[in-house]
């Protein structure tokens, strides 16, 4: 049976890359999980051919995959400053105060709400991951957890006419049902109100063979092309956008209902251009994006066979979804990599899933020496470098993967 788009049910017919038979990417495992067996599922993704979403197939449900979460937002200082500056932005722009309900789903631990909440605008965040969401609701930010979708879009409406403000800082990339989420906003938001999405780039992604930000947690891929005609099929319009540096690049779009007061901007039609130029309307571009990936691939694995030989020892720092994505893709595990440290406490003591590798805090690091730190979170290397700038004085260096190896001093 032919897998179909998940907006158009298109027969998906053309595949963009294939990364294999690969866990869930934050499915950690403790110390005593590591002889069980582990749920591998194929990492394929397609493009359609007819709206051109890149998406993946469905294998584990959403409640399956964000049961017990690991990721919280707030161990990330440079993710936090970005949310701060948003919510000081959004404030002035779309004139929040105390009379105003700002909603954001997948809100997390608060990392955003919390910075609204300071100015006094009321808060509602949608968490469906009941460990993460304790968070929030201990810091004080009113949290619903569950997923979200016309139902609950539609409950929501009922008790609190609609917001004026609803934001989803990478979310739409983890909804299996897209129709029922943006449908859900459309419900959700009120008639005068503004909706700020953001999401990975999928124009920094080919561009810049981001292969490892494509897992099983993310369902879709975005080109400001597909999501303009999702919105738009679902009643919203996008009124402006703005390219971020943030995960390697990514897209702010606003939207709003189509008789909305924000004004239309010439942004919306510039992107559009750019992507069009790129190629991202034309199958035969993501044609030819797997053998670069597999460049990638060649170029680590020769970079730690040499390190291997020459005695230098190799660690990771972080323990993020896209470096689970590389390290299973390239098949590296503890024969290359002794262990990786991450801040968050929620992933120390767990081991990587697949390659098993152990997650420790980063002080590990100034105990053992090693030669080599390997940056999985490559979008945040400027942030660890500063933190880890120690390791120069006993002669250590960093490798960045993507989107080419590079050591750097």
């Amino acid at each position: 049976m032919a897998v179909a788009c998940r907006f158009c049910a298109t027969p998906l017919e053309h595949g963009f890359v294939d990364l294999g038979m690969s866990p869930l990417s934050n499915a950690f495992l403790k110390a005593d999980e590591l002889n069980r067996m582990e749920r591998f599922y194929p990492l394929r993704a397609y493009v359609c051919g007819e709206c051109f979403l890149v998406q993946l197939e469905e294998f584990e449900s959403p409640d399956e995959i964000f049961r017990d979460y690991v990721y919280f937002s707030s161990y990330s200082d440079s993710w936090l400053a970005h949310a701060r500056e948003f919510a000081s932005k959004a404030t002035d722009r779309f004139g929040l105060d105390a009379h105003s309900l700002v909603v954001e789903i997948a809100s997390n631990d608060g990392y955003l709400l919390q910075y609204f909440k300071e100015q006094g605008i009321p808060v509602l965040g949608i968490e469906p991951a009941g460990n993460v969401a304790q968070v929030a609701i201990d810091a004080g930010i009113d949290t619903v957890t569950e997923f979200f979708g016309v139902a609950l879009a539609r409950r929501l409406r009922d008790e609190r006419q609609g917001c004026d403000l609803l934001v989803g800082n990478n979310v739409l990339a983890h909804v299996p049902d897209l129709n029922d989420f943006v449908a859900g906003l459309e419900l959700l938001l009120a008639d005068d109100g503004a909706l700020s999405m953001e999401f990975p780039h999928l124009l920094q992604l080919v561009e810049h063979t981001q292969f490892d930000t494509i897992y099983h947690e993310h369902f879709s891929y975005f080109s400001l092309l597909a999501v303009q005609r999702i919105f738009r099929h679902h009643g919203l319009e996008i009124f402006d956008v703005e390219e971020l540096p943030s995960h390697g690049g990514s897209l702010r779009i606003y939207a709003q209902h189509p008789d909305g007061a924000c004004p239309h901007r010439d942004s919306v039609e510039r992107l559009l251009a750019k992507e069009r130029d790129a190629g991202l309307d034309r199958l035969e571009t993501y044609r030819h994006f797997s053998e670069r990936v597999h460049e990638v691939k060649r170029g680590l694995l020769e970079f730690l066979i040499g390190a291997w030989r020459a005695g230098d020892r190799v660690v990771g720092y972080g323990a993020p979804a896209k470096g689970n994505t590389l390290l299973n893709f390239c098949g590296v595990g503890t024969d290359f990599i002794e262990y990786t440290v991450d801040r968050s406490p929620h992933k120390q003591g767990r081991f990587l899933p697949g390659t098993h590798i152990p997650v420790h805090a980063p002080e590990r690091i100034a105990q053992t020496k090693p030669d080599y730190v390997l940056i999985l979170p490559w979008n945040l290397q400027d942030e660890i470098m500063e933190q880890m700038t120690h390791i120069r004085g006993w002669g250590g260096r960093f490798v960045v993967p993507i989107p080419r190896l590079a050591v750097l001093p």
